[in-house]
């Protein structure tokens, strides 16, 4: 356990963060789980319609420093790439 005053405010504020973070990361995940379901079932449209709000969800952490910029980049593209290929 942190035991100087400064050490315990940053184990208070990193836990804050976290918790910011977490809506971000939660949101994230939860839509990419969503789409990949869908495209397991054919549901290539319903998947369609979630991208942008993935789109949106992933850069939205890149921008919060939750991900990186590239891990957010690598992500589309593989989500993209997922529902394209099924399309045709």
């Amino acid at each position: 356990m942190a035991i100087t005053k400064s050490a315990k405010k940053a184990h208070r504020r990193s836990l804050r963060q976290r918790t910011r973070n977490l809506v971000y990361l939660d949101k994230m995940k939860s839509l990419l789980k969503e789409v990949r379901s869908l495209v397991s079932q054919k549901k290539i449209k319903e998947a369609e319609a979630l991208l942008s709000k993935i789109f949106k969800a992933l850069d939205k952490a890149a921008k919060k420093g939750v991900i990186k910029k590239n891990t957010a980049s690598r992500k589309k593209s593989r989500i993209s790439k997922l529902i394209n290929k099924l399309k045709g």
